[in-house]
């Protein structure tokens, strides 16, 4: 693995920035553009994008207009589930670096484990962008341990990051462990279940404890169990909040009293999700 990083602010794991900006649904172009620029030169240093979001050319022109050099950012995209075969995931590969104006990927995910996924014609030409140095790291996308399972025993490269749903809401703890036990990175999208954190009382209450978000309050309690979070922002104000709350250190009560919420509301976008999955 070539260590192409030399600056990330905050925490990372392995290398990556533990907070990141998600872009899925920033479709317009010029708002996707000018949000990831903003938020990259405000300290952002992990940048989040998949082929399916229709959006990599105006993450990379974002990321050339930012007054920051591309090798202190964290760039991952994901290969939609319609072109996990070998020859195309090099070939819709070299196209999203050509979109993103870049030259290589920091991860490169699996989107989803359906449709045209077949783990070891797929994974195998993942191996081959490895090797090549076409990608630094390997990842996949919404793989239960099953998955991960099949995956680690075909890939000659090691599985860097896992990235699925997880909020206060949707805690992962089985899947948590598992990736615990094999040692790789979970990434978090929708840490912020669409907003909902906004109305659950014990977010509140640890918010209003420390005078902050209950946005940052779950980014910080995802960050205090290892996970990495990609939440969505287009706005300045919200890109703010969410970096500011690389600055809020939970205590073990408030801890407690996140992961005691009673509710599992898993929110799989039915527009988007493949059939098959």
């Amino acid at each position: 693995m070539t260590d192409h990083s030399s600056a990330s602010p905050g925490p990372t794991a392995d290398g990556m920035p533990m907070l990141g900006l998600g872009t899925w649904k920033n479709t317009d172009p010029e708002q996707c553009a000018e949000s990831v620029r903003t938020a990259v030169e405000m300290g952002y240093r992990h940048v989040d994008t998949a082929q399916h979001y229709h959006n990599e050319a105006a993450v990379g022109e974002g990321l050339a207009s930012a007054d920051v050099d591309r090798d202190d950012v964290f760039l991952a995209t994901k290969v939609w589930t319609d072109s996990l075969a070998a020859e195309d995931v090099r070939e819709t590969t070299q196209e999203s670096l050509e979109r993103l104006g870049v030259d290589y990927l920091d991860l490169l995910y699996v989107h989803w484990p359906a449709d045209t996924y077949d783990p070891e014609e797929t994974l195998a030409a993942f191996d081959d962008l490895y090797a090549d140095g076409v990608i630094d790291r390997v990842g996949v996308s919404n793989f239960t341990p099953a998955h991960l399972d099949t995956a680690r025993e075909l890939l000659d490269a090691p599985i860097f990051a896992n990235q699925v749903e997880m909020h206060p809401l949707f805690q992962q703890r089985a899947l948590r462990d598992v990736a615990a036990e094999i040692g790789i990175q979970l990434v978090a999208y929708s840490p912020l279940s669409h907003g909902q954190v906004f109305d659950v009382p014990e977010l509140t209450a640890v918010a209003e404890k420390h005078d902050v978000s209950e946005a940052q309050v779950s980014l910080a309690w995802l960050r205090e169990k290892g996970v990495t979070a990609i939440p969505k922002a287009t706005g300045g104000a919200h890109l703010r909040d969410n970096l500011d709350s690389l600055a809020l250190s939970l205590d073990a009560a408030d801890v407690e009293r996140i992961d005691g919420i009673d509710r599992e509301e898993r929110f799989i976008h039915p527009d988007y999700a493949p059939a098959s999955w």
